[in-house]
């Protein structure tokens, strides 16, 4: 939720590539062999971390690998940035961009720009980091700083936020951070028991729906059903209201997207005529006034019913409004936003993956719920290996947060594979997770999705390598960390996805394509559960 660094919607680069963008890195040795395999649009990379002016594992031990010069350089000032611009949105495109200088420097950690550049950002310049080795750097806030680094280079206007500096953007070290993520831990567990059947109700109205439109038209869109889907399930949830039966009705889902457009503009691309593209959305802020009117209709309805999460954070020191803003940012921005990537994610690669993953999750599913009385429990899912296996390989291919920032607090010495780069106090570093997490020195076949590749011993080895949540998966947010507050939540969510797929369905056909928003898919057939 709120913590996380760039979440959920920030991974709304107009587009997935569908080429193999790998860099000519040498192959990984062989880690795990698995045995169903799916080909996913491939990512890779190499290269690694260290922590203060030693690392890797334990600072009392000097590194081993050569010191070298951070390769890569950035330009002239305001050309060298428009340059780089030009170049991620347009010229390359985002992968090939870091494919194209990975191969260039032969190296996974080199210097380079990051948009928007001028004329909203005017510190553009970033050690880029790209494996699985070196990114981690990027969550280890006793050396590094995360202040205002939630977008990146640049940072929204508090306008967008009701005049707040949001959780998000607030480093741990701030008084604020701590009263803020408690808020957040409390929201998570106010309602707890309402998640589970609030979800099942939710997405049982979805899919009958679906099955209405499949009828009617011969395929559904999953993802327009999902969007409202999607936050009636949090309102319910979290707030105990159906926002059909208020004044919002049935108008979040558009009015979110539109206010994430302001708030993330700069990073972003329409897919409009170049020259027009970068004028409107990277070279100027969009007025905060223009949103202004709509955020208050979601402003309004967050604070007419989180009365009693309101309360709470009175007694912890904050005003109702910084309270609210929060709430509405976590709920919208990162929760909303995570179910609105994550969710086509796992129907796209559970869908394409064909009839015998979906046969073995049908069976592992009912088995599990039967055994535990006929009841869906948290009991009966942690008892679904290849479930949760399948949720977490979606994660590590396809993360709802791709790109990390962390600025250096002091110098210190950073580590890929190859080599290790000294990095001076101030300097900002950025990780593009999708080559951290396809790193082939950690995973066997990294841009393959092979559904259990974390079942078994040997397979939950490799969870402290998925980093979606702003932190390894084997780790927990705490109020000293920037994980994301609702980790565990996202997953939950997920995995009851995918349960409530096959408690209902023994199969189901989808058609993928490419959305603003991540993917686009249609459902084009369901085979009702026979069982």
């Amino acid at each position: 939720m709120a913590s996380s660094s760039i979440a959920s919607f920030s991974s709304s680069y107009i587009q997935f590539p569908v080429q193999n963008l790998s860099p000519k890195l040498p192959a990984a040795p062989n880690k795990i062999s698995k045995r169903r395999t799916f080909s996913a649009q491939p990512f890779i990379a190499a290269a690694a971390l260290s922590e203060l002016d030693t690392v890797a594992g334990d600072p009392s031990t000097p590194t081993k690998l050569p010191i070298k010069e951070i390769p890569g350089d950035y330009g002239l000032p305001f050309v060298g940035p428009w340059k780089d611009r030009q170049d991620y949105f347009y010229n390359q495109g985002r992968e090939e961009f870091f494919k194209s200088r990975v191969e260039k420097y032969q190296s996974t950690v080199f210097r380079s720009n990051m948009p928007p550049g001028p004329f909203i950002s005017s510190a553009s310049n970033v050690i880029i980091l790209l494996d699985g080795r070196s990114f981690p750097i990027l969550f280890d806030t006793s050396v590094v700083e995360k202040k205002d680094l939630f977008t990146g280079t640049y940072m929204p206007s508090t306008e967008l936020t009701g005049g707040y500096r949001i959780l998000s953007y607030l480093d741990p070290s701030e008084p604020n951070h701590t009263k803020l993520k408690n808020l957040l831990f409390f929201l998570l567990t106010y309602r707890r028991e309402a998640i589970i059947p609030e979800f099942s109700k939710a997405y049982t109205e979805l899919f009958e729906g679906l099955e209405k439109d499949l009828a009617k038209n011969g395929k559904a869109s999953f993802g327009d059903a999902n969007d409202q889907t999607a936050f009636n399930f949090l309102a319910r949830a979290f707030y105990g209201v159906d926002p059909k039966d208020t004044k919002l009705g049935t108008d979040a889902p558009g009015i979110i997207v539109k206010w994430v457009l302001f708030n993330l503009h700069p990073i972003l691309t329409l897919g409009l005529p170049k020259v027009l593209d970068d004028l409107l959305l990277h070279t100027f802020s969009l007025p905060p006034s223009l949103i202004k009117s709509d955020y208050q209709r979601l402003y309004d309805f967050f604070y007419q019913y989180s009365g009693p999460i309101l309360d709470q954070a009175e007694k912890d020191g904050l005003s109702r409004e910084e309270a609210c803003h929060n709430l509405l940012f976590a709920t919208c921005f990162n929760s909303y936003g995570g179910f609105k990537i994550l969710f086509p994610s796992i129907v796209s690669l559970v869908g394409q993956a064909g009839a015998k993953l979906q046969a073995e999750l049908a069976q592992e599913i009912r088995s599990a719920i039967k055994s535990s009385g006929g009841k869906l429990t948290m009991a009966a899912m942690e008892s679904m290996p290849l479930m949760k296996s399948v949720v977490y390989e979606v994660l590590r291919i396809q993360p709802p947060v791709p790109l990390q920032y962390a600025k250096a607090k002091r110098d210190l010495v950073i580590e890929s594979h190859e080599a290790s780069f000294q990095v001076k106090a101030g300097e900002m570093m950025f990780g593009y997770q999708p080559f951290a997490t396809k790193d082939p020195k950690i995973f066997d076949r990294p841009e393959e999705f092979v559904p259990d590749r974390f079942v078994g011993e040997e397979g939950e080895k490799l969870l402290k390598h998925v980093l979606w949540s702003n932190g390894p998966e084997t780790e927990s947010p705490t109020i000293g960390n920037k994980q994301c507050a609702g980790k565990n939540f996202v997953v939950m969510g997920a995995r009851l996805l995918v349960v409530e797929l096959f408690r209902r369905y023994d199969s189901f056909d989808v058609q993928v394509g490419t959305s603003t928003l991540g993917s686009s898919v249609d459902i084009t057939s369901f085979q009702p559960a026979s069982s």
